[in-house]
């Protein structure tokens, strides 16, 4: 028999996730390691679990993540991305409470490039007179 699976793509700043939702007992595997041995912040986990929260799907379904790309903050961003839009798949009704609560929205806020003439992408160098 054919398991039931959802999946999502999350993306934020340079990082991408692929989630799939599994009906389950709520772990959440993170590059094959439990969140908790992958992420030290407390505010990464519970940037992870917001859509679940958010649905009251906590302990239902079973987070298997593939992330790539990015630092820490950014994978936490797009976890959550990728879980809230498998969350639509899995019921349509949730979109409701989802959007309002801006998860399904893709966060395009990129890093800024350094400009000719700058130390950095806004960061010019010291004014001397002499």
């Amino acid at each position: 028999m054919a398991q039931v699976q959802y999946y999502g793509t999350g993306r934020r700043k340079n990082s991408v996730a692929r989630v799939r939702l599994v009906p389950g007992d709520g772990r959440i595997v993170i590059n094959n390691r439990d969140i908790n041995d992958y992420f030290d912040l407390e505010t990464l986990k519970l940037i992870v679990k917001q859509p679940l929260v958010e649905t009251q799907t906590e302990g239902t379904y079973d987070v298997l993540v593939n992330v790539k790309g990015g630092g820490y903050t950014g994978q936490a961003g797009a976890i959550r991305h990728g879980v809230a839009r498998a969350l639509l798949g899995a019921d349509p009704e949730y979109r409701g409470s989802l959007k309002k609560a801006g998860f399904l929205t893709r966060d395009a806020r990129m890093k800024e490039r350094k400009k000719y003439g700058l130390k950095a992408a806004r960061r010019a160098p010291q004014f001397s007179k002499r």
